[in-house]
């Protein structure tokens, strides 16, 4: 059978982390490199991932999912996140709207929304941050006012993942008297994308400022009553997208260790391979210490979520805080074990630093995280 008639095979289905890992190995490892210098991911690439049931997976068996747990769901991610943390952030946005349309969504909305986002025939994305807000959401000064038995929508969100090619946008804006939450289509006149192009990080990711101009919209736009977004929407959304990012920190953490674990084994330096130094094996075994506690924090977290816990919150901050920091940390020991190579395009390492600094900014900065964390402690002893 040849090469041409191979890629026009659909993928199988992928339903647990040895489907996922064997899909991000097909498919995505051997051409994450490309996309990263090309900043963009390809048409075909989408297909696959529609293929194999990857979009939103745990919508509801009757809207075309799989209705998976959010524990497989994140060891998924985390395999994803591996391969590409771009693709990982594209599957990451979709999950958090297709997730806000599922649990807040009126009975139309999910018919309406909810069998073509789990086909991944239309994509979606989260718009929350702009120029001037980003972890502070009450910073955010895009309106949503009412008219007639809609609204009109006027500002301009940036950082949007998936921008380029997202056909349905989940909108926080400032209502009348507090935060709402809107679906928008793409194709709604008045409103505008504007590519990102050439950053840090993730840079296949397709970013986009997205921009509103007196965008009018129905009443069927509105998620949760008004004022109900800024509390149960927001920190729904944010958490699923937060614990999305923390399982995806931990596939940086495995890529870095089996990049490292292997060049260790085959470069050789005084006629001995690097891996027989003291300071490699320790600079490794750091590596295979925090992928495997991170992997435990998110499958907690994950638990939590499954069993509709509220403590699953502070458990995906622990997570996604622990993840994407030791990932910070392991992708740069995995540059400096590859020295001069690990700063060229031909070995991935480079790739990882560079996602891995961006994992420690999105979905709550760092130190946004460790004021939530050090307050819960603090709430925790007072009680």
């Amino acid at each position: 059978m040849t090469n041409q008639l191979l890629a026009r095979l659909p993928a199988s289905p992928v339903l647990d982390r040895a489907t996922a890992n064997a899909f991000v190995d097909e498919h995505i490892v051997p051409f994450a490199g490309a996309w990263d210098l090309a900043g963009a991911v390809p048409e075909g690439l989408l297909a696959r991932i529609a293929d194999a049931g990857l979009w939103a997976p745990f919508l509801a068996p009757e809207l075309g999912g799989a209705g998976m747990d959010m524990v497989t769901l994140g060891e998924i991610h985390e395999e994803v996140g591996r391969g590409c943390s771009s693709v990982r952030s594209l599957l990451t946005v979709h999950t958090m709207l297709s997730w806000a349309l599922s649990r807040f969504g009126s009975p139309d909305q999910v018919q309406q929304w909810g069998p073509a986002l789990a086909a991944g025939q239309q994509l979606g994305a989260f718009c929350l941050s702009e120029t001037g807000a980003g972890s502070d959401a009450a910073a955010i000064t895009t309106t949503a006012t009412p008219a007639g038995a809609g609204w009109v929508l006027n500002g301009v969100k940036k950082w949007i993942t998936g921008g380029q090619l997202a056909d349905l946008f989940l909108v926080f804006a400032q209502g009348p008297h507090s935060m709402v939450a809107l679906l928008v289509p793409r194709s709604t006149p008045g409103v505008q994308v504007r590519p990102i192009e050439d950053m840090l990080g993730t840079r296949a990711s397709m970013l986009a400022e997205i921009a509103f101009t007196d965008v009018e919209l129905g009443r069927g736009a509105l998620i949760g009553p008004s004022g109900f977004a800024s509390g149960m929407v927001l920190a729904g959304v944010l958490d699923v997208g937060r614990y999305s990012v923390a399982a995806g920190s931990v596939g940086i953490i495995q890529a870095c260790l089996d990049a490292s674990a292997s060049y260790s084994s085959h470069r050789v330096v005084g006629g001995s391979p690097l891996r027989d130094l003291a300071l490699i094996q320790a600079k490794v075994s750091d590596m295979v210490t925090d992928v495997r506690a991170a992997r435990m924090l998110c499958a907690e977290a994950g638990r939590l979520k499954d069993a509709g816990d509220p403590g699953t919150i502070m458990a995906t901050w622990i997570a996604k805080y622990f993840a994407s920091t030791a990932a910070a940390r392991h992708a740069t020991e995995a540059v400096q074990i590859h020295g001069a190579n690990g700063c060229s395009p031909h070995y991935p390492v480079a790739r990882y630093y560079r996602d891995a600094k961006v994992m420690e900014i999105i979905e709550g900065s760092n130190e946004i995280q460790r004021i939530t964390i050090a307050g819960e402690a603090y709430r925790e002893q007072a009680r």
